[in-house]
């Protein structure tokens, strides 16, 4: 990535913005009517907003993705823990994985339009600093969306973290597989390389998507299932990304 934006990199992002400023407000206020709905047609409402999106950032922005690891997606619910770096796998990771939702933070409902809408749809919410009032909401919520069929999404960093970095992986996620018997998906990724945490410029580029072999947290721990996720997501950062970890040597390919 270049460390200077050329002209027509700044006229992409900032049509980029201005298109989904445009377009989200009145779309999410057509998410918002179907509240009364069952929540699988809730669901389905933001299927249209997230392909547009994804089309846009593909074409437009010129950020495409491969996904390396298809063969490790279980055939049945699980709970994904996955890098987060950008607003970038927020949209297209719902197009990778099937009957997708986010764990987010409750007071994201105040915000205008977007927060609005996604109260509307079934995701889940939790006070993240409710502490054990906090598990007990992720796994109250979670229970009941991974029976329904859904996949369920959470960042173990809990925040966008910068490609190269590494923050504590919280124990939420982890703890969701374990109570429930869900499977956990752990997935490595590299969006931030093209697309950096609050900027305003998007770098064309292919993003690399790995998704790992799952973990079952039979006879595990919360912790145990934590941190073999952390180890295999941070190993396979350093592979997929080793231009950012210079004095980390690589485990080779399979």
């Amino acid at each position: 990535m270049s460390s200077k934006a050329s002209p027509l990199t700044v006229l992409r992002s900032a049509l980029f913005m201005l298109l989904l400023a445009l377009l989200t407000p009145p779309y999410a206020l057509g998410v918002m009517l179907c509240f009364p709905l069952p929540h699988r047609w809730r669901r389905r409402s933001v299927v249209p907003w997230v392909a547009g999106a994804t089309w846009l950032i593909k074409h437009l922005l010129g950020i495409d993705y491969r996904v390396l690891g298809r063969e490790n997606i279980p055939d049945r619910p699980s709970v994904i823990l996955a890098k987060h770096q950008s607003a970038w796998e927020t949209i297209v990771l719902q197009m990778i994985f099937p009957w997708t939702l986010f764990v987010w933070k409750k007071e994201l409902k105040m915000l205008p339009f977007f927060g609005w809408a996604l109260a509307a749809t079934p995701m889940i919410s939790v006070d993240r600093a409710g502490g054990k009032e906090s598990l007990r909401q992720l796994v109250e919520q979670g229970r009941l969306r991974l029976g329904q069929g859904y996949w369920v999404i959470i960042f173990p960093e809990g925040t966008r973290t910068p490609v190269g970095t590494h923050r504590r992986y919280k124990i939420g996620g982890a703890h969701l597989a374990v109570e429930t018997g869900a499977p956990v998906v752990p997935v490595a990724l590299n969006s931030g390389e093209f697309w950096s945490r609050q900027a305003f410029i998007k770098y064309p580029g292919t993003v690399t998507v790995s998704i790992g072999p799952e973990i079952d947290p039979a006879g595990l721990t919360a912790e145990d299932v934590n941190n073999r996720a952390e180890a295999w997501m941070e190993e396979e950062m350093r592979r997929i990304c080793p231009h950012r970890y210079p004095h980390h040597a690589a485990r080779p390919a399979a």
